[in-house]
């Protein structure tokens, strides 16, 4: 598949909304009274809005060439975790779940509406050991509230589903530099080779799939204590592991042992959902892939979106620092080291 049509709704720039559109849209569709002001967003245009009432809500225009469909199973699979585990701390979808937003001369968009989470970006916090276990659990009761939640539109297409990485390949030639080049194509061929396999007879639901720092928010004061998940956009069905494998690759430690963190949070995981033999034997290839996706992906699009440059290529020091590291450990030892971290915890 050619790198210009991968992904439309990665490769198009966002259709521009101002500020007192997105306040009208509020008005009209969500008989809110409130001022919006922008925020960044990967694919879709996106406002906080501070009612008149003190409440806060997130008012999103998604781009125009999202499936309806997906859309509506991000807004379904907010209703379904609002029943199966009221107490996460994840938006509430505000009804109606879409609405239809039409300027002339222009692609028809749909609009949702989800509560304001307060909290701090978690890249903008200190990462601690405590912080890393208590991300490790929360992501384990999510995915335990989304198990068997199921939708039309769960295997969709989607260039960040580890599944799928064989797609990224073709953008790692853009790579101008062979040397750095060839750390992303081998640790691709390792995991074609060892996980791609094991992966198809694994455990399967639907995954939030973008456990990152800018999508989980800490306390206001308290570093270590997670208060919020957003941003459902890229959810798709997959193993379950590859959540916990997208979390830890954002956790590969610059210092000590690059591993220390991702087998941190993978024995938080596994201590309130229970890991398979199997899943841990791949967690480490799985984690080098989404390095590997992370850095391909986010060089291509910064070349076709150099206005949006800056915000796409905002983890892609990180990531080329983890790949690097990872590259560097031998397949049996980070293996041994997953084994080991779940073994000492008491799953129930």
């Amino acid at each position: 598949m050619p790198a210009d049509h991968l992904g439309a709704v990665l490769d198009a720039p966002v259709p521009p909304v101002s500020a007192d559109e997105a306040v009208a849209l509020a008005r009209l569709h969500f008989g809110l009274e409130a001022v919006a002001t922008p925020l960044t967003g990967e694919r879709d245009r996106n406002f906080h809005l501070r009612a008149a009432d003190g409440a806060e809500y997130v008012l999103k225009v998604v781009h125009p060439a999202e499936d309806p469909a997906v859309t509506d199973f991000q807004g379904q699979a907010l209703l379904h975790l609002a029943q199966s585990d009221p107490g996460l701390p994840v938006p509430r979808a505000r009804l109606p779940l879409t609405v239809p937003y039409e300027v002339p001369g222009q692609p028809l968009r749909l609009v949702r509406v989800y509560s304001w989470l307060p909290g701090r970006p978690l890249h903008l916090t200190a990462s601690s050991p405590a912080q890393r276990r208590n991300l490790g659990a929360l992501l384990a009761r999510l995915d335990l509230a989304l198990r068997g939640f199921s939708h039309p539109a769960q295997h969709h297409v989607l260039l960040w589903d580890i599944q799928h990485a064989a797609r990224a390949r073709e953008l790692l030639a853009a790579i101008e530099d062979p040397a750095r080049r060839a750390i992303p194509e081998r640790l691709l061929d390792v995991f074609e080779q060892e996980a791609l396999p094991v992966m198809r007879n694994l455990r399967k639901q639907v995954i939030h799939n973008d456990f990152n720092p800018h999508n989980v928010l800490a306390d206001a004061v308290e570093d270590a204590q997670i208060a919020g998940v957003i941003d459902f956009g890229d959810m798709v069905h997959a193993p379950l592991v590859q959540d916990l494998a997208t979390a830890c690759a954002y956790h590969v430690q610059p210092e000590g042992h690059p591993l220390e963190g991702p087998a941190e949070m993978a024995a938080a995981f596994h201590a309130v959902c229970p890991l398979l033999p199997e899943e841990l034997d791949i967690l480490f290839d799985l984690i080098a892939v989404r390095g590997v996706i992370s850095v391909a992906i986010s060089g291509w699009r910064a070349r076709l979106q150099p206005e949006n440059a800056a915000y796409i290529l905002r983890n892609a020091p990180r990531s080329w620092a983890g790949l690097e590291r990872l590259a560097a450990i031998p397949r049996d030892e980070a293996r041994a080291i997953f084994h080991a971290a779940c073994a000492r915890t008491i799953a129930p």
